[in-house]
C-alpha cells in the first residue's frame, strides 16, 4: 500500500498546473565515496579509509535532493547497460522517484565513475568516463511542464545564443523558472564571457570561489553585486561561512552563516543547498528563511558520507527542528540564536509530516537485501518505503538504503529503451 508524500507545494498544486516542479538533465556517475582518511595516500602507499559508500552521483545529487524535499523531480541522462547503470537507474527511479522518463540506456557505453576521497572538510576526486552518445537537446525534444530547471552554464550548450534554443529555454518559454550553476574551470581562464548566458536564467548560485572568478572581483560580496547586474536572483554560496543573496524582484538582501557542524563528506553539499533554495524559492519564502533552509539541507547533508544519498529529506529536518527547539532556553547563547534563525520551521514541520522521508546509508544492495531491512515509516514518494540503516553496520544486507518496493507483489517500471552507442 502506498504512502502518501509529504507535498510543501501542495497548496499551489491544480490540475491544469505543470507536470514536475525541476527538470534536470546531465551526467550520472557511480559515485564511490571514501570517508575518514587520515591524510591523502603518498605515490606507492596505500592507507585504509573508516568509511566508504556508493550511490548515484552528479547530476543525480540535484535529482535526488529536490525529489526528497516533496519536489516532483524529473531527470534525463544516459545511462550505461553495465551493472553501474543498473544500479543508478533502479536508484533513481525506485528508491528515489526520479521521474526517468526522459532518460535513455546507451549499449556498450560504460557509466562514467568517480571516486570521491573526503579528507577533513575537502575532498578529491579521481573521474574515468566519456561523453554521452547524446547531447541533452537530442535526447529530451520537447522538455515536460515544469515550475524550475536547473542547468549548469557551459560552452557546449550554451543559453541565450539568438538562433539556437537549448532544451532549458525551451521549458523556460513553456514557463519555467532558469536556475543556473556552473562549473570548476579546469583550464584556469575563468571567462567572464560565460556569464552572458545569465541573459535567460532566473537565478545563478555559484560557490565564492567560482563567483569571484567568473566576475574579477577580489572577495564574494562584491562576486554577489557584480552578478545582481546580471540576473534578478543572485546567490553565492561559502561552505562553513554561509551565504549571501540579492532578490531584485522582492528588493531583499540577505546574508546567512551556515549552521556550526562537524563535516564528514562534503560531497554534494553545493547540490543540497541548491535543492533547498530552489524549493523556498517556489514556495515564496523571505530570501533569508530560503537562504537558511539551503544552509540546514546542506549542513545536514555533510554530516554524512555518500553524496546523494547524504541529501536530507523532511524527516530529518523535522528530527533537528525539534531538537533546536528542545534546546531553546537552556541550550546556551548560541542555540538561542539558531532557534531564533529557524522559527519558521515550527509552521512548515510543528510535527514530523506524515510521508516525510529520511535518508539511509549510501550502499549497494541487491533486491534481495531489501526486504532484510526493518521497516520504519513512510517514504516521501508513491509506492516506496522507508528504511532506517542499523548503526554501525556497512554490510549491504544491513543497510539498504530506504529503496524496498511499498508491496512487494508490485512489478517493477517496464524496461527502458536501450539506443546503441558508438564504440570507443
Amino acid at each position: 500500500m502506498s504512502v502518501q508524500a509529504y507535498d510543501p507545494l501542495a497548496d499551489q498544486r491544480t490540475p491544469e498546473g505543470p507536470q514536475f516542479d525541476v527538470f534536470l538533465a546531465g551526467t550520472v556517475f557511480l559515485d564511490i565515496v571514501f570517508t575518514g582518511l587520515p591524510a591523502m595516500p603518498a605515490a606507492g602507499t596505500e592507507i585504509w579509509a573508516e568509511g566508504m559508500g556508493s550511490c548515484p552521483g552528479g547530476i543525480a545529487n540535484l535529482a535526488i535532493a529536490t525529489s526528497r524535499l516533496g519536489l516532483r523531480t524529473s531527470l534525463a541522462a544516459a545511462f550505461g547497460d553495465d551493472d553501474y547503470g543498473d544500479f543508478c537507474w533502479r536508484t533513481l527511479a525506485e528508491q528515489e522517484a526520479v521521474d526517468l522518463s526522459r532518460s535513455r540506456r546507451f549499449e556498450q557505453w560504460h557509466s562514467p565513475v568517480t571516486v570521491s576521497m573526503a579528507v577533513d572538510r575537502d575532498r578529491s576526486m579521481v573521474t574515468h568516463g566519456h561523453a554521452a552518445p547524446m547531447s541533452a537537446s537530442e535526447m529530451i525534444g520537447s522538455p515536460p511542464r515544469s515550475r524550475a530547471v536547473i542547468v549548469a552554464l557551459s560552452a557546449e550548450e550554451p543559453l541565450g545564443v539568438p538562433g539556437t534554443s537549448s532544451w532549458a529555454e525551451l521549458a523556460h518559454r513553456d514557463g519555467a523558472l532558469i536556475f543556473a550553476d556552473v562549473g570548476w574551470d579546469p583550464s584556469g581562464a575563468w571567462s567572464p564571457a560565460l556569464l552572458e548566458q545569465l541573459s535567460a536564467c532566473h537565478a545563478f548560485m555559484p560557490n565564492a570561489v567560482e563567483a569571484t572568478a567568473y566576475t574579477g572581483t577580489d572577495n564574494p560580496r562584491d562576486a554577489l553585486y557584480a552578478i545582481a547586474d546580471r540576473v534578478p536572483l543572485a546567490v553565492v554560496t561559502d561552505g562553513a561561512n554561509g551565504a549571501m543573496a540579492i532578490d531584485s524582484i522582492t528588493g531583499e538582501e540577505a546574508y546567512v552563516p551556515a549552521p556550526r557542524v562537524t563535516a564528514l563528506d562534503p560531497t554534494g553539499a553545493g547540490d543540497v543547498f541548491g535543492a533547498g533554495f530552489v524549493l523556498g524559492t517556489l514556495c515564496r519564502w523571505p530570501l533569508a528563511d530560503r537562504l537558511a533552509f539551503a544552509g540546514l539541507c546542506a549542513a545536514l547533508a555533510v554530516q554524512q558520507f555518500g553524496g546523494s544519498l547524504a541529501a536530507p529529506g523532511w524527516g530529518d529536518i523535522a528530527d533537528w527542528w525539534h531538537e533546536v527547539r528542545a534546546q531553546a532556553g537552556h541550550g546556551g547563547a548560541y542555540a538561542d540564536s539558531v532557534a531564533r534563525r529557524y522559527a519558521f520551521l515550527d509552521r512548515l514541520v510543528p510535527t514530523v509530516p506524515v510521508g516525510a522521508v529520511r535518508r539511509a546509508a549510501a550502499t549497494i544492495a541487491r533486491h534481495a537485501d531489501l526486504e532484510m531491512a526493518p521497516l520504519v515509516t513512510g517514504k516521501a514518494s508513491g509506492d516506496t518505503t522507508t528504511h532506517e540503516p542499523r548503526a554501525g553496520s556497512e554490510t549491504a544486507s544491513e543497510t539498504a538504503s530506504e529503496g524496498a518496493h511499498a508491496d512487494p507483489d508490485e512489478p517493477e517500471d517496464p524496461e527502458p529503451p536501450r539506443v546503441p552507442a558508438q564504440k570507443e
